[in-house]
């Protein structure tokens, strides 16, 4: 596919404008200048990329889109001026910026000066990122070489082809260089998409409807005179109860914690713990039982409260145990990642290092974007395992929890079922912790702790119950700021999660930064109490 078809498969019918200037450069070597005569003759284009402006599904964005049939869609340093003229254009006029390269990597007849262009249009995306614009990148069959280890695979969101070649090296260079012929399937993108490398594998034709959602995402913006959610009763309170007026303040548990749901002064569950208020069908749960109700196979995931809280929600490619994507939550865009357990049948996929690696890297594009992040945390653990040792889990969760701490957006974190180990404390580093009433968190499963004190795993609920794990006993140690109840309906835990997570995100957006980072910091200096 050529890139004008592209641009015509992706952009509103007649909306592209031209962004390029002619190309006046002239080489001294005689062949260079009959191949780049043959290129024009052969592509009806000047140069090795187009730039420009256009709707894409009634949106304004600004596109960089490369022509392999112009000398392979080699970048010289004609066709770096241009792309660094398009982003910085595209930075001034605050547009976000959609990249199609697809190219063999720096042009060998301009030798090193084209190389140093790698940095010069680096520079230039770095600076649009730094003005929390979106960039995305849709790498095509192939992207290499400096293209591919430079500004290609700089997009907030990257994106591929299937199928194609992705890589460093080009199979001929390394086959030369090695003695050897280097694997096929080391360059394909679904390989890297299998180990973390890409947001998502798009085909061409789809391409248009997953750009738009994105786009719809990131350029939403609420209206900032609308005043934050009441936190009323959410949606399904259990039967009877009557409902709290709007902008009632929630009533508090023993703890001293709001709990979501409870009704007005005169329901017999106000001023009990969390854990203590009366479960529709239920008996009352301890710890152990805790433990036990979080395992269960129907218990809501992190997908399905995903999917229910948000207007829209755009999944991220991984087959992890991690789900990553683009969410419009009460009509804010939100970063999200989220622990995702597996079906019954499936073994449950620990947290890895390149998991938190991936949290890091989201975090990191919602404070470039200005995103809230959502966390969400339900897991089994970290991976333990030799290769987990070498790849640096427990490095990784180091610097999540870093990263988390330090980031200036808002950060909303979900304790929804099991919480493990570093693998669950690595995401919960928060402004504001909401937890379900059957949630927990603990240094180890309580099979785990039992091992190390008993030496065998049969004093599990005897340790679950010591070791203050529950969604109550993280209220009194200042994890968790609004305990939700829970009933027989795993429904109705979905309904009052998602109107919680609605209003904490709206309450934290109307937050002055600086109050709330303070707040934040005075948070973490108390957790785990005296």
């Amino acid at each position: 596919m050529t890139a004008r078809q592209l641009l015509d498969l992706l952009v509103d019918p007649g909306t592209f404008r031209s962004w390029d200037e002619p190309v006046t450069t002239e080489y001294a070597d005689p062949g260079y200048r009959a191949a780049l005569a043959r290129a024009r003759e052969r592509t009806g284009l000047d140069e090795a990329v187009l730039t420009g402006c256009a709707l894409l599904d009634g949106r304004p964005v600004a596109l960089v889109a490369c022509e392999f049939g112009f000398l392979g869609g080699s970048i010289g340093v004609a066709t770096a001026e241009r792309i660094t003229r398009a982003v910085e254009r595209a930075t001034a006029e605050r547009l976000p910026l959609l990249a199609l390269p697809v190219s063999g990597g720096t042009r060998m007849q301009e030798g090193s000066a084209a190389f140093l262009c790698m940095v010069r249009v680096t520079a230039a995306v770095h600076a649009h990122r730094s003005a929390g614009l979106p960039y995305l990148t849709y790498l095509r069959n192939p992207t290499m070489g400096g293209v591919f280890a430079s500004w290609g695979t700089l997009g907030h969101l990257v994106l591929a082809e299937p199928g194609a070649r992705l890589g460093f090296l080009g199979p001929r260079v390394y086959e030369e260089l090695r003695g050897e012929p280097l694997p096929p399937a080391v360059q394909r993108a679904e390989t890297l998409a299998a180990h973390g490398r890409l947001d998502a594998i798009v085909p061409p034709e789809r391409l248009r409807t997953f750009l738009a959602r994105a786009l719809g995402i990131l350029t939403a913006r609420p209206d900032p005179a609308a005043p934050p959610a009441s936190p009323a009763a959410p949606p399904s309170a259990p039967a009877g109860a009557p409902s709290a007026p709007a902008g009632a303040p929630l009533p508090r548990s023993a703890a001293g914690v709001p709990v979501a749901g409870d009704p007005v002064a005169g329901d017999p569950t106000v001023g009990l713990p969390a854990a203590d208020v009366p479960v529709a069908g239920l008996p009352v749960a301890d710890a152990w039982e805790s433990v036990l109700l979080s395992r269960r196979p129907d218990r809501l995931s992190a997908l399905e409260l995903l999917h229910h809280t948000a207007e829209s929600f755009l999944p991220l490619d991984g087959d992890s145990a991690l789900v990553r994507g683009l969410a419009l939550i009460g009509g804010r865009p939100v970063m999200v990642v989220a622990q995702q357990r597996r079906g019954a049948d499936e073994p449950q996929l620990p947290v890895t290092a390149a998991d938190l690696r991936a949290v890091r890297r989201q975090a990191q594009i919602a404070e470039e974007l200005g995103l809230p992040l959502l966390t969400v945390v339900d897991t089994t653990g970290a991976e333990l395992s030799v290769e987990a040792e070498l790849d640096g889990v427990a490095l990784e969760i180091a610097h999540c929890l870093t990263t988390l701490v330090g980031l200036r957006t808002p950060v909303l974190a979900v304790l929804l079922g099991q919480g493990s180990g570093g693998g669950a404390l690595a995401l919960l580093p928060a402004d504001r912790v909401l937890a379900a009433q059957h949630a927990w968190l603990a240094p180890l499963p309580p099979e785990g702790a039992s091992a190390i004190v008993h030496r065998d795993g049969e004093h599990a609920p005897q340790l679950a119950r010591a070791q203050g794990i529950t969604a109550t006993d993280l209220t009194a140690t200042g994890l968790v700021d609004l305990v939700v109840p829970e009933t027989a309906d795993p429904a109705d835990l979905r309904e009052r999660l998602a109107a919680a997570v609605t209003t904490a995100l709206a309450e934290l957006a109307h937050l002055p930064d600086a109050e709330r980072l303070a707040a934040r910091a005075a948070r973490n200096r108390r957790l785990g109490g005296r």
